[in-house]
């Protein structure tokens, strides 16, 4: 017990020692969401990208391949099937609560650093 609030504490000296700790947290959360935000679209794509390699291999595979392909196809079929409850509970529950939620795509505009002024 006595080890965990030792690095509990030498964690959290940082934001309490510091006169803009929290701003840092806050900055560090804003920017754990925007990686978050690149990497949703990403895994959408991967598992629909799973599943057309499952329809692929089912439509142009031997018997013997056939079984394998349905599987890949239906895990396809679930992941995406999971993560758009999830994305849609998260709104839903954001929404009601009154959290401010980004639904649209990245603005992959914004990625790229313009010139520096």
């Amino acid at each position: 017990m006595k080890k965990l609030a030792l690095i509990v504490g030498a964690l959290a000296f940082p934001l309490v020692s510091f006169a803009q700790g929290l701003t840092a947290l806050r900055g560090l959360i804003e920017d754990l969401g925007g990686i978050v935000d690149i990497i949703i679209p990403i895994v959408f794509a991967l598992a629909i990208l799973g599943f057309f390699y499952g329809l692929v291999k089912y439509i142009f595979g031997a018997d013997h391949d056939k079984e394998q392909a349905k599987k890949t196809m239906i895990w396809g079929v679930v992941a995406l099937f999971v993560m758009a409850s999830v994305w849609g509970l998260v709104r839903f529950i954001g929404e009601n609560v009154g959290i401010g939620t980004d639904t649209g795509a990245p603005d992959v505009g914004n990625l790229i650093p313009n010139e520096v002024e």
